[in-house]
């Protein structure tokens, strides 16, 4: 019954394209249409060098994904020894777009035309929807360059497109659906005539449904994820390069209009470090990072973000920024993402991530894996994020590698300057449901020279309260009294003291995950206690305020 229940928590959010589109798409049966392609459209604009990844080629068919290594001659195209997100990546072409691809252009023409022979038409991983659109992209893309695709090449392009269009994700909605979208934009502009007119209307129509409900206010891409919100800022990028590449003033305009504020939210969402902070799915190394996209945004002709000040409360999307001294605060006051499409959540409701002069101190631990292992469960659940939990509970219900059942819904968001101090709070309902009722309310009061985190459990009943802060790697913890410590840097030098109020406070071993396939081993700072509701802890952090 338990499982029947989470399942109907899950689904009843669902839109009913969800749910038929879903049987469509598992039931349909589409042949490829292998007609041959038609003409290429020539070039009226200027073509603008895209943001760069880092090299995944490291020889001829030899890759390196997510931090771990592979070739053809071992796995093939579709080798069941390699999960699916690192196959995914064989089949998305990015080298061919990444820094110092020119120097790897030997590799890459017959990288292609291996592709070509060993994936026939609608078989296997490469032809899925979503990797079919990154590599129609970029293949586009490095024409576009200056690179010069073999007829094989141009036909198989063309073929893509038209199986694209009888294989896209309403299902999934989301990312995947713009991902859609953007590659038929692509395609019907790198071609010409009526297929590829139709394609083209095809991806505007839904980029002009779509732009409005994934783009908030904010301008923060509506999944919540700092790592997908950047692959939109270089979506939104690349559809207003290749309009003006091929004359269409008019759509280059229109989607023009929305990056200002795109590029201002990853601004004020990067860490001084210049990496994005870690909530809900984020990993350094999927998208480009801040300055690959600010540098190819300026060499769009769009300015550099603005400045996030001191205060920078991001309401459409529900982060809060604060800034004073030499600390930074990034806050977690969202929603978990839109309820139809919870995939990429974590339960980490009310947490935050601190830097200190430059260097990450508290942190949220990040993405290494998808999938549906107990490893993913573990990184989405609230005990691997610097918030509080009540008797073991995630604040959402996480399940499954993409699934959510209830939700934590925040409210009584507060933001402001508070005399000498910068303060954010907010309250969440996502242990509501628990006997007693608990209601977790936090506050952060930054100072120049100090942070204070006050955490408390409205209800009642006894319950075991666990507050956790992660702390970064390299960061050396001494204890300085029961409830007190130092945090000091490799070098020595002393970064922060730390005390709390409200329970007893241990030092546990933990796990830091920047990216994919990596895992840095670190340290956590647990303050727990069994005790009657209401209940309060107060946390304080102090360092120079030079």
């Amino acid at each position: 019954m338990g499982r029947i229940l989470r399942l109907w928590r899950t689904i009843r959010h669902l839109r009913p394209v969800q749910v038929y589109g879903r049987v469509w798409f598992r039931l349909a049966r589409p042949r490829p249409d292998l007609a041959p392609a038609p003409p290429l459209r020539l070039v009226s604009g200027p073509w603008c060098a895209p943001a760069r990844r880092l090299p995944s080629l490291t020889g001829p068919g030899a890759f390196h994904f997510l931090n771990e290594a592979g070739s053809l001659p071992e796995h093939g195209w579709d080798g069941p020894a390699k999960a699916k997100l690192w196959r995914y990546n064989q089949h998305y072409f990015d080298d061919l777009n990444a820094m110092g691809a020119p120097e790897r252009a030997g590799w890459h023409q017959p990288l292609i035309a291996d592709w070509i022979t060993a994936n026939p038409p609608g078989r296997g991983t490469g032809w899925e929807p979503y990797p079919t659109s990154l590599r129609i992209v970029n293949w586009v893309k490095w024409a576009l360059a200056g690179n010069a695709p073999s007829q094989e090449a141009i036909q198989s392009l063309a073929i893509q497109a038209r199986w694209l269009t009888r294989r896209m994700e309403w299902h999934l909605l989301g990312n995947h659906l713009f991902a859609n979208a953007k590659a038929l934009v692509f395609a019907g502009l790198y071609f010409e005539w009526r297929e590829a007119a139709r394609w083209l209307d095809t991806g505007t129509r839904i980029l002009a449904k779509e732009i409005p409900e994934q783009l908030l206010p904010d301008g923060g891409q509506f999944e919540l994820s700092p790592m997908y919100h950047a692959l939109s800022v270089e979506d939104m990028l690349d559809l207003v390069n290749i309009a003006r590449a091929f004359g269409r003033n008019d759509l280059a305009q229109a989607w023009s209009a929305r990056v200002a504020s795109m590029l201002d939210w990853l601004g004020a969402m990067t860490h001084p470090d210049g990496d994005i902070a870690f909530f809900n799915d984020a990993a350094i190394g999927i998208a480009p990072d801040q300055q690959q996209l600010f540098d190819y945004a300026g060499r769009l002709g769009f300015a550099r973000p603005k400045d996030p000040g001191a205060l920078c409360h991001l309401a459409a999307s529900g982060y809060a920024r604060l800034s004073a001294g030499p600390a930074v605060l990034i806050a977690d006051l969202a929603r978990i993402g839109p309820d139809y499409l919870p995939g990429h959540a974590h339960a980490d409701t009310l947490s935050f991530e601190l830097s200190v002069r430059g260097q990450r101190i508290i942190v949220n631990s990040g993405t290494s894996v998808y999938g549906t292992g107990p490893e993913r469960l573990r990184q989405r659940g609230t005990a691997a994020h610097s918030t509080l939990m009540i008797d073991g509970e995630d604040s959402s219900e996480t399940w499954a590698g993409f699934r959510v059942g209830r939700r934590a819904r925040p409210f009584d968001i507060d933001v402001r300057n508070d005399d000498a101090a910068l303060l954010a709070r907010a309250a969440h309902d996502g242990y509501s449901h628990m006997p007693g009722n608990p209601v977790h309310r936090r506050e952060w009061h930054l100072a120049p020279d100090g942070l204070i985190v006050t955490d408390r459990v409205a209800g009642t009943g006894l319950h075991r309260v666990d507050v956790r802060f992660f702390l970064a790697p390299d960061l050396h913890v001494v204890r300085s009294a029961p409830n007190s410590f130092d945090l000091n840097a490799d070098n020595g030098e002393d970064i922060l003291t730390f005390t709390s109020e409200g329970g007893s406070v241990y030092i546990v071993p933990s796990s830091w995950h920047p990216q994919f396939g990596m895992q840095l081993q670190t340290q956590a700072i647990r303050v727990c206690a069994e005790l009657e509701l209401p209940c309060k802890f107060r946390t304080c952090f102090r360092w120079r305020a030079a």
